[in-house]
């Protein structure tokens, strides 16, 4: 990749008329995505791609420019297109930049790119043959492998040459069953910062067969009565709702935007003192993982609440600029085509000390969901719908009625304030989230919580 001199003169040359901060941004990446749909090998895309992305910060705002073009005449020439926008006259910048190495080094067992392309697309068809011979009404079956190899290296005005090696490599299976005129969906996920040794862990054909059961299981479930409820989330839901119900509203942006619902609540208490949020990027293995952001800081954790209390929110380099803070090194873009904005990367409730089964068993009638299903959030009110794709009637304090076509209505800053028990577990959903028209990789995780009463949509009873 471009050599450390050459960074050092477009950094360089991207502040020649002035700016508070520049930096590029350099990938290669190589990606496998394989999808094998009813039998039918429907998709295989190998390839490779380069790119450099070169941006100046300038009064508050961004001047980016990209090109697929690494040559130094090329790169050149964009870094004097984003220096225009300083509007400035021609300085003398001084710069020597040191190479920063990742503190923490995420080990990568079985490179994806060393495993034959035959022996991928075996698994797969594997996978597709083990959910369609499950029972005769699964209707349709989509097995997806993908692997990623990404190779950056972020060169900074504040100083230094940051390299990074990202892998990650994910496997999912969607069941479609049906039976009359019900149709159920099952699905499976597995992913992270990992090689081919996803698969030591995850048997694919396992997965395949989860992702069956449940479809098939949940055809025969009773329609879940609606009305307010105590609901439990267990651990095993994901964390789909701590994602969309408060992480996002505490991405730096939205709320120096004030299309948060927690703008300008640093030092208030947010949720329950039960509840603590953390983001960090240090976790081995974890689908949002990194050794440095996409701007070059190093991966952290970072508390964004603590026993209620809003603590930070997760800052890229220009809006930590706007508040005067620190970057919590939560700056991350899809590609060098984008420009890097505040992202989660690992994000969770921290486990409590209460055993999931206490939790349970202190319900009389409720909800019990353990798995999550998509959902949408009003990041300015609070407020979210999510769907429930597996959850249980709570009798008695036990588990015990399937039931379907429910969904969890409530507001996050209300709900996170009223949880008022959180088990001593934690697991762990993968997802690539959505923002500003750009994907990237993150985990979302939860312990089991009690949340007394929300609001359930279903049938009246």
């Amino acid at each position: 990749m471009t050599d450390p001199e050459l960074l050092q003169k477009l950094v360089i040359r991207a502040l020649a008329k002035g700016g508070e901060y520049a930096d590029i941004f350099i990938e290669y990446r190589e990606t496998t995505s394989l999808v094998v749909e009813d039998g039918k090998l429907e998709k295989v895309v190998t390839g490779s791609e380069a790119g450099a992305g070169i941006r100046l910060i300038y009064k508050g705002r961004t001047a980016y420019a990209f090109s697929n073009d690494l040559s130094e005449e090329a790169l050149s020439a964009a870094a004097t297109e984003v220096s225009a926008a300083a509007k400035g006259s021609s300085t003398d910048v001084v710069l020597d930049l040191a190479v920063r190495r990742p503190v923490i080094v995420f080990p990568v067992k079985k490179m994806p790119s060393e495993i034959p392309l035959d022996r991928k697309i075996a698994l797969v068809r594997q996978a597709d043959r083990t959910a369609r011979a499950f029972d005769s009404r699964v209707r349709q079956v989509t097995a997806v492998y993908r692997d990623s190899v990404q190779k950056v290296r972020i060169a900074s005005s504040e100083g230094y040459i940051a390299q990074d090696d990202r892998v990650y490599t994910t496997a999912m299976v969607q069941v479609l069953a049906a039976e009359g005129t019900v149709l159920q969906t099952g699905y499976e996920p597995a992913g992270g910062f990992t090689g081919f040794e996803l698969f030591d862990e995850y048997d694919f054909e396992a997965l395949s067969l989860k992702a069956a059961r449940r479809a098939i299981t949940m055809l025969s479930a009773r329609k879940c009565p609606g009305g307010r409820m105590p609901v439990i989330i267990a651990s095993s839901a994901g964390g789909t709702m701590i994602h969309e119900a408060i992480g996002h509203g505490l991405e730096a942006d939205l709320a120096q935007q004030g299309l948060s619902v927690f703008s300008g609540k640093t030092g208030s208490q947010v949720a329950s003192e039960l509840i603590t949020v953390v983001d960090d990027a240090t976790l081995a293995g974890k689908r949002g993982s990194l050794g440095f952001d996409d701007e070059g800081v190093p991966s952290q954790r970072t508390v964004l609440v603590e026993k209620g209390i809003l603590k930070t929110y997760m800052y890229d380099r220009l809006t930590a600029m706007k508040d005067h803070a620190r970057s919590t090194g939560n700056g991350r873009r899809e590609s060098a085509r984008h420009r890097p904005i505040p992202r989660m990367t690992n994000t969770f409730i921290s486990p409590g000390t209460t055993a999931p089964e206490q939790i349970t068993a202190s319900v009389t009638k409720g909800l019990l969901v353990t798995k999550m299903g998509g959902g949408q959030v009003n990041t300015v009110t609070g407020d979210f719908v999510f769907e429930v794709q597996e959850g249980y009637l709570i009798e008695n304090g036990s588990a015990g009625e399937l039931v379907r076509e429910a969904t969890l209505t409530g507001n996050g800053p209300q709900v996170l304030m009223s949880v008022d028990m959180v088990g001593d577990d934690l697991g762990f959903s993968i997802g690539t989230c959505g923002k500003d028209a750009q994907g990237v990789p993150v985990s979302d995780g939860m312990p089991t919580i009690r949340i007394p009463e929300l609001v359930v949509g279903g049938t009246c009873e």
